[in-house]
């Protein structure tokens, strides 16, 4: 059993940055998967961003492609998100999540964090 807890988020104006970290207990970190997603009130969730266990990632490209950057630190059992050039289309309550497969699908992760809110100011 994962637990997963993300922090970081805040109150951000339009143009800004932010780094989330998502801290995992539990499991094999080092082996998993690890994600990054969002969802805004009334909305489906959104994927952001994944990286596999051995540090290759992939984005939605649509909507964060060069703006964010997806890392881990497998010594300290922690996954960031560096949020750049934030605009308020990036508010939400952003969700780390642990799997098998860097998938950019939600049904394929196992374990899932509480969230932290971004909001962003224009």
């Amino acid at each position: 059993q994962m637990q997963l807890v993300e922090s970081g988020g805040g109150l951000v104006q339009a143009g800004g940055s932010l780094r989330l970290a998502c801290v995992v207990s539990g499991g094999t970190f080092s082996r998993s998967a690890m994600g990054w997603f969002r969802q805004v009130p009334g909305k489906e969730r959104e994927f952001v961003a994944a990286i596999r266990w051995s540090g290759g990632s992939t984005y939605n490209e649509d909507s964060v492609k060069g703006r964010f950057t997806i890392s881990r630190d497998n010594a300290k059992n922690t996954v960031y998100l560096q949020m750049n050039s934030l605009q308020p289309e990036d508010t939400g309550v952003y969700y780390c999540t642990a799997g098998r497969l860097a998938s950019s699908r939600g049904a394929e992760y196992d374990y899932w964090g509480q969230g932290t809110q971004v909001t962003v100011s224009s």
